[in-house]
């Protein structure tokens, strides 16, 4: 996938030099719901209804390069390359909260000991790195199973740190966009195919592993990647490597558009048959980037290009910090009732209490189950 862009970005860096500023980022000072509030349950949940932030004690994450962070630290095009998985929205622990907004880093202010967030740079098969984020460059919702298992088998190597039985274990997933790039020459990437496969890594965890949440952030919409290169010749180059699909005027926004749009409702098609809810086991979609079509920008109109790293693809890690603000939200609103934003800019961390359509407005925090489980 990235051979002509490092071939690329190494020319435009030997001619252009340095990329530019310090990176930008997104943190959250002084998050403090108050200590009654943060704590675990008084005694571990035996249902995931019950379940607070403070319970979970496990992280771990599937997905592509955007959950395995590509770019998100890369201060010119060639770094794109590295896997700044520390930094990724669903599974970093790089930084502080105050530094970087990621959901381990929220996590980690209810529960100090939570395991399996990844630190640094480097790829899944680094355990050092990657911990219990199996996510990879390429990754396509067909290689999910294998990631499950692969994932199942590195739990279970690390009984020492993770209690099977008992722990309670927030699973992130995040998946699509190499699907839809790759759709308009591969019909067998059709949006149904994809979330079968969806489905059965999900259904291989249930038959694995207990006491889960799958928290799936749904597909992007990926029309709006030809809003980021109009006018930059440089980005359209990139994308031609990186989704090919882009480049082809017959696969027009319309049908993109289309695709993502049937993407996400057979996500959440999946979650509202409520095939895996258990009272230990759930999975539910955050969906506030389904309304989404265009790229973050300034009140000008002009791409606001801090969210995206060199490569004008994978988010930086500013852009990594604002989507956790999104899923977090999607996190603790109940089904049916999650906010669905039209434009994307950082949103305020809920800290508790909060008022929640149809939620309560005061009591300690939740990990919002599904409708079948309320």
């Amino acid at each position: 996938m990235f051979s002509r862009v490092v071939l690329f970005s190494w020319v435009v860096t030997v001619v252009l030099g340095g990329w530019g500023d310090p990176l930008r980022d997104l943190g959250v000072p002084n998050y403090d719901c108050g200590a009654d509030l943060m704590k675990p349950s008084a005694k571990i949940p035996t249902n995931v209804n019950a379940v607070r932030p403070g319970d979970i004690k496990v992280v771990m994450a599937l997905g592509d390069s955007i959950t395995a962070a590509n770019g998100a630290g890369a201060e010119d095009p060639l770094a794109v390359v590295l896997q700044y998985r520390g930094l990724a929205f669903m599974a970093g622990g790089d930084k502080s909260l105050e530094q970087h907004v990621t959901i381990p880093n929220i996590l980690k202010k209810y529960n100090p000991k939570l395991f399996g967030y990844s630190l640094g740079i480097g790829g899944q098969m680094v355990w050092e790195v990657a911990q219990l984020n199996l996510a990879y460059p390429g990754g396509h919702a067909k290689d999910l199973p294998d990631q499950a298992k692969d994932l199942v088998a590195r739990m279970k190597a690390h009984s020492d740190a993770i209690d099977m039985a008992n722990d309670w274990k927030l699973l992130n997933i995040f998946i699509g966009g190499n699907d839809i790039c790759a759709l308009c020459r591969r019909p067998d990437y059709a949006p149904a195919n994809c979330v079968a496969e969806i489905r059965e890594a999900i259904q291989y965890i249930q038959d694995n592993v207990p006491r889960v949440i799958v928290n799936l952030m749904s597909m992007l919409h990926l029309e709006l990647l030809r809003q980021v290169d109009t006018g930059n010749m440089f980005c359209l180059a990139l994308h031609t490597d990186e989704c090919g699909c882009e480049q082809n005027k017959n696969f027009t926004d319309a049908m993109i558009s289309a695709a993502c749009t049937e993407y996400q409702q057979l996500e959440t098609k999946l979650q509202d048959d409520g095939i895996f809810e258990k009272d230990d086991f759930t999975y539910v979609v955050q969906p506030f980037a389904n309304e989404i079509i265009h790229p973050p920008s300034y009140p000008n109109g002009t791409v606001d290009s801090d969210f995206f790293c060199p490569d004008c693809f994978h988010f930086s890690q500013y852009g990594h910090a604002v989507t956790a603000t999104w899923v977090w939200r999607n996190m603790l609103e109940p089904v049916g009732k999650k906010r669905r934003p039209r434009a994307i800019s950082p949103c305020r961390l809920y800290r508790w209490p909060v008022r929640i359509r149809n939620a309560p407005s005061s009591g300690p925090p939740r990990i919002r189950p599904t409708a079948q489980n309320i």
